[in-house]
């Protein structure tokens, strides 16, 4: 494998501050890392990608992606957030884990096969924008300028497990409509009360088909909004509803089945957050086998929905330190996490 520290790199990136659209500066340190590699690449928005040195028109092409961008430090943080601090074996700091350590390990992979002659695969490593806003100028953005990609492997923390599928996600705003009146005299239509049977509905409804993978389409009421005033009788009731979607259903079928049975008017946010994945007999599934790798299905969405092929997504850290305070990745999760990817790879490429 080329000379390469992941640990110099991930900490220089942590010193960089780089919120969802506004990743100039960390976009800048990764296409001076990559010249200094001896790397062509690409620039588009606030994207970056490389294809290997050998690329095949025509051959079988795997994307490695993972962000640039990460959330806003939240306010328990008790360290700076863009100062890289190593102790008692941990990397702390703002998109150490999610998700810096994978974005450095995915290059550090790229860079062990870019210029491999005969590989069975070609490479397309791509480092993208705004996947914590899920915003249009990232991957979904960047993906139909890529050359075709025929399977992704996207960089996430997973504490290196394989996630074979995704769940998607719609928000809902739903509204019911009442009637306003005096309190006092019991007048107009309260919509408080007529949300109740929409509110049960959410609650205790369960969707027919469930995944093996993904479970059954989940259904969370996570905001209400009603009144402004004690002695007036609400006419409008507006809730906030969070839908995670398996991948036995098109969000789009989810809408109309809740369009249907709700009584407020419901307005989707988007409906372009699918669940993603792989089938049954991709060769991802017999290389996660043969290596003991364990696989599992995860609720959590990332740039996975983005990406318009069969995709995996994998990567060091843990899902569970994404967007805490004091955000950390363990060193020796970053030093063996190229080797990993490098080894799954390395046994695609005999399925192919």
């Amino acid at each position: 494998m080329t000379s390469f520290d992941p640990v110099k790199i991930l900490s220089d990136l942590i010193s960089i501050p780089s919120l969802s659209k506004k990743e100039d500066a960390a976009l800048a340190y990764m296409t001076a890392l990559l010249q200094n590699k001896g790397i062509d690449y690409h620039v588009d928005k606030n994207n970056v990608y490389a294809l290997n040195k050998h690329f095949k028109k025509g051959q079988y092409t795997i994307l490695l992606n993972s962000h640039l961008d990460t959330v806003r430090a939240n306010t328990s943080y008790t360290n700076d957030p863009h100062e890289p601090i190593q102790k008692e074996g941990k990397l702390y700091g703002l998109g150490s884990n999610d998700a810096g350590g994978a974005l450095v390990t995915l290059l550090e992979c790229f860079l062990h096969f870019y210029s491999k002659k005969y590989l069975p695969f070609n490479l397309v490593f791509a480092a993208s924008a705004e996947e914590e806003i899920s915003g249009k100028y990232g991957m979904e953005y960047l993906f139909p300028k890529l050359p075709t990609i025929n399977f992704a492997l996207v960089g996430e923390p997973t504490l290196m497990k394989i996630a074979i599928a995704e769940r998607g996600l719609m928000v809902l705003d739903v509204t019911i409509h009442g009637k306003s009146g005096h309190a006092a005299r019991k007048e107009g239509v309260n919509a408080i009360y007529k949300a109740l049977p929409d509110l049960e509905w959410f609650r205790s409804y369960q969707f027919s088909k469930t995944s093996t993978e993904l479970g059954p389409v989940s259904m969370q009421v996570t905001g209400f909004e009603s009144g402004t005033q004690h002695n007036v009788v609400p006419d409008v009731c507006k809730l906030m509803v969070d839908v995670r979607i398996n991948d036995q259903y098109h969000n789009t079928e989810v809408l109309e089945i809740i369009k249907k049975n709700v009584n407020g008017d419901v307005k989707e946010r988007s409906t372009r957050l699918n669940s993603s994945g792989v089938n049954r007999n991709h060769p991802i599934r017999k290389v996660a086998e043969d290596l003991k790798i364990n696989t599992y299905g995860s609720p959590t969405s990332s740039d996975q929905t983005l990406i318009p092929c069969e995709s995996i997504k994998i990567g060091p850290g843990d899902s569970a330190r994404s967007h805490s305070a004091n955000e950390f990745i363990y060193v020796d999760e970053l030093e063996k996490a190229a080797f990993q990817y490098i080894s799954i790879l390395n046994a695609l490429g005999s399925h192919l």
